[in-house]
Order: structure tokens, then C-alpha cells, then sequence
């Protein structure tokens, strides 16, 4: 039988709709209240494979998801780019003008600060989950209040539409990944994006010679992040993305990499969600 796949979220929640839209709908979840919960579910195989969100592109990396993978030496095995609609979503038979309070996750807030400006009766409070807060409405008919979620979140939990697309930026995309204990399925074939993540000495030019021998090894350097090493004051680990044609093009610029910088550790290999 196959576990359920787990979640930072609820059912409704952006995540539980990469869910759908990247395995089938019928997929069971298994619902975390953080990211932490997720790995833990992970690591006590409670699940085979959780989706992580990893970066957004108004508000980037989510860094700390990035450390996880890295220290439980988890493998990113597929991605999925996701649309981010906000909806303003209420009881039945209320309008705008009856809402006093809207609850929403502190990032959900930020990008729709704009729209709230028309609206200055309205009070902002944050919560830990965009669907958790419209389950919560439902569940227990809560008038005056009003969530910002999915569209699939109203669906679910029988709420009214106040508005559609409430966002600032119109074009709000989060990049979420795929991740399992260890990538035992690899279709070499298919496989033209990685995930990497090395260290490197203090000194000028050591990113730049690596930065080159990517470009030697025509590979595409589609991310990179760094993150300091806490035990190592001023010492930097870097996450890298690369994308290619050629599979051994990869292997070729592996086989340098490994040797010129510390640490050198793969974080996953799949197949880029942009082609």
C-alpha cells in the first residue's frame, strides 16, 4: 500500500495542490504544521516522499528548507513551478464590508498588502497556514473573518469568494521539490537539472574558478545561494542549481568539482520542470 505524501499544511494549502497537480489527485497527504514535522515524517518513514517549497519569486530562497535537505542528507528528486493565486474567501451571505479581521500566513499578508489599503477597516492577523484558517471558518462558522487561500481551499471547505487574485505582483510563482530518503530510481535519460552544494576556501577567486568550470563543462547555472556555516565563522556553504543538455557533461564537471571544493555533496538529480 502506498504511504500518503507528506505536506507542510493542510488539505486546500498551495502544497496539497503541487500534490495533485505533480502525482493525481486522489494522492492521500499526510498533514505537517511545519517543515521540520515534514523531514521528521521522512526520516521515521511515515512517508516516502514529502513536497518542500525552496523558493519564490518575489520573496526567494527559503533557506531553511535548503539546510534540511542538506543535514538529514535527503535527496531532491523532481520540482514543480506553482502559480500563487490568493483569494480573499469568507462564510456565505457576507460581503467585504462585513469582514473586520482577515487571518492568513504572514507571506500571504505581505503580498496582498496593496489590496488591503481600500480596505482600512480590515484587520491584518497573521497564522501558520493559508487553509488552515479557512477550515477553521468553515468548521466552526465564523462571521466577520475572512482567509486568504487557494481557490482549492474555498472549494474544500465551502466558503464564499470575496476575490480573486488579490496578490500585489500578478506573476507569484514558488518552486517546490520533490524529496525521498535517496534517489534508488534514477532514469539517467531524464535527468538534466542538479541540485549541489560545496564549500570553499576564503580566497579570491575560488567561486569564480568553479563558476568556470561549469561554463567548460556547458552546464547552466540556474540558482545559487549561499548560507554561512554557523560552526565556521565567515566560512560559506553554497547551493547550487545547474541544468544541461548531456548527462555526462554533468558527470565531467562532478568529477573536477569533487576534487577542487570541500564538501562537494549532490544534493538531487531529476528532470528540470522548465523544459
Amino acid at each position: 500500500m502506498k504511504k500518503p505524501i507528506a505536506i507542510q499544511g493542510i488539505k486546500g494549502s498551495f502544497h496539497h495542490l503541487v500534490v495533485q497537480n505533480y502525482f493525481n489527485t486522489d494522492s492521500e497527504v499526510l498533514e505537517c504544521m511545519s517543515f521540520d514535522d515534514v523531514v521528521n515524517s521522512l526520516l521515521e518513514k511515515q512517508t516516502d516522499e514529502v513536497v518542500m517549497a525552496l523558493e519564490n519569486s518575489i520573496a526567494g530562497s527559503i533557506i531553511p528548507n535548503y539546510a534540511l535537505i542538506d543535514s538529514h542528507n535527503l535527496s531532491i528528486v523532481g520540482e514543480h513551478y506553482l502559480e500563487i493565486e490568493h483569494c480573499l474567501m469568507a462564510l456565505e451571505n457576507q460581503t467585504i464590508l462585513d469582514i473586520k479581521e482577515v487571518h492568513s500566513h504572514p507571506m500571504a499578508l505581505l503580498q496582498c498588502k496593496l489590496f488591503f489599503k481600500a480596505y482600512p477597516h480590515i484587520k491584518l492577523v497573521e497564522a501558520k497556514d493559508t487553509a488552515d484558517v479557512a477550515k477553521q471558518i468553515s468548521e466552526q462558522n465564523i462571521k466577520g473573518v475572512a482567509a486568504i487561500a487557494s481557490k482549492n481551499a474555498s472549494e474544500l471547505y465551502n466558503l464564499n469568494l470575496l476575490a480573486e487574485s488579490i496578490q500585489t505582483i500578478k506573476h507569484n510563482e514558488t518552486r517546490f521539490v520533490i524529496v525521498k530518503r535517496n534517489n534508488d530510481e534514477k532514469n539517467i535519460e531524464a535527468i538534466n537539472k542538479v541540485s549541489l552544494k560545496f564549500e570553499l576556501d576564503h580566497k579570491r577567486g575560488s567561486l569564480a574558478t568553479v563558476l568556470n568550470v561549469l561554463s567548460d563543462c556547458k552546464l547552466n547555472l540556474t540558482k545559487i545561494q549561499s548560507l554561512p556555516k554557523i560552526e565556521t565563522p565567515w566560512k560559506y556553504a553554497f547551493f547550487v542549481d545547474v541544468t544541461f543538455d548531456a548527462y555526462k557533461d554533468f558527470e565531467k564537471a562532478k568529477s573536477i568539482m569533487s576534487l577542487m571544493a570541500e564538501n562537494f555533496k549532490i544534493l538531487g538529480e531529476y528532470k528540470n520542470a522548465r523544459r
